[in-house]
């Protein structure tokens, strides 16, 4: 897998993925995105790649057979990333459609093909969140980004490309090379700027009487033991199918904010704040990866403790004067 097409290759878990090909060697990479005016350039500037195509000049490319740069790999990490996203014609148009189209190109060439799905497609996770092909066709995501999402993984499976390429769901992913997401950035970059202009962190109320202020879970997963896994798997093109990536271990809210506090070396001082009503109803209280498919499958990744993601982050890049990740 020496040459590689990375879709939002200048986006969070895109320019990560990046970096840990630059950490094998591989340069010799395209990177797909739509930089437009966003601060996302910012995360090349320490990484290698030989070429970089704007997202719609790569598909006509692609489309019209004409694309110079001939991959031994795509990892398809571009997408429209928020989730709350209101147009449900761009989110079929630009995650759907998209990676139906490039999924279809690779697979008649030979070419591995990852893409990112999403532990939103679980919906309300009334099903569990097992990455069982059989609970596929029962989800009911709770918004339209993971409807969008959940098309394309009911596509690879109606049409048995699941048995030719990897869907990954990605649980609550957090990490360096984030800082443009603007609201969609995490809770750990957000907690981190509120700490150092306040000394507090605020968190949603919770209005489920099974969860506490702050009680509300979710699988947090460190970024660079993401692309660890998606990096495993390009090594090990024999195994297929669509798996979960989380830490298989659901935390609360506090304890990612107590964290915070831990790495600064600060007492916590945590505020609870309402949580606007366009989220109520769309709000997931509890995330948990399960992750056994993952083990079946070879994959012995581990992964960081919430604790131990969050001192990496916080002290290896937020507080420090150059906080992205930079190729060797």
């Amino acid at each position: 897998m020496n040459r590689v097409i990375v879709t939002g290759g200048a986006g969070f878990i895109g320019s990560a993925m990046v970096w840990r090909l630059n950490q094998a060697g591989i340069d010799d990479i395209l990177i797909v995105d739509n930089l437009n005016t966003s601060e996302k350039w910012r995360n090349l500037l320490g990484l290698r790649y030989s070429d970089y195509l704007h997202k719609t000049a790569f598909l006509a490319q692609l489309k019209a057979g004409e694309l110079d740069f001939q991959p031994d790999a795509i990892v398809h990490l571009g997408a429209c990333s928020v989730t709350t996203e209101a147009d449900g014609d761009y989110l079929m148009e630009n995650n759907f459609r998209y990676t139906k189209t490039l999924a279809e190109w690779a697979t008649a060439r030979g070419v591995r093909f990852l893409y990112a799905s999403s532990g939103q497609t679980y919906g309300d996770g009334e099903l569990g969140f097992a990455d069982d092909d059989a609970l596929v066709p029962l989800l009911r995501p709770i918004t339209r980004y993971g409807y969008s999402k959940h098309l394309f993984d009911l596509h690879a499976l109606r049409t048995r490309l699941v048995e030719e390429i990897v869907g990954i769901k990605f649980f609550n992913v957090f990490g360096p090379n984030e800082y443009h997401k603007d609201d969609m950035r995490s809770v750990v970059h957000k907690a981190f700027h509120q700490v150092q202009e306040t000394g507090v962190i605020k968190l949603f109320k919770s209005y489920h009487p099974d969860y506490p202020d702050g009680g509300q879970t979710r699988d947090f997963v460190y970024v660079k033991d993401c692309v660890e896994v998606l990096f495993w798997f390009l090594q090990h093109p024999e195994e297929n199918g669509i798996y979960n990536i989380g830490t298989g271990d659901a935390r609360p809210w506090n304890a990612l904010a107590n964290a915070v506090f831990t790495a600064l070396g600060l007492e916590p001082q945590i505020e609870y704040i309402e949580m606007p009503e366009r989220l109520k109803g769309n709000y997931q209280y509890h995330t948990q990866a399960t992750i056994q498919k993952l083990r079946n499958a070879g994959c012995d990744v581990p992964f960081r403790s919430l604790e131990d993601a969050v001192t990496d982050y916080v002290q290896n890049h937020l507080a420090t004067p150059q906080p992205y990740l930079t190729a060797p």
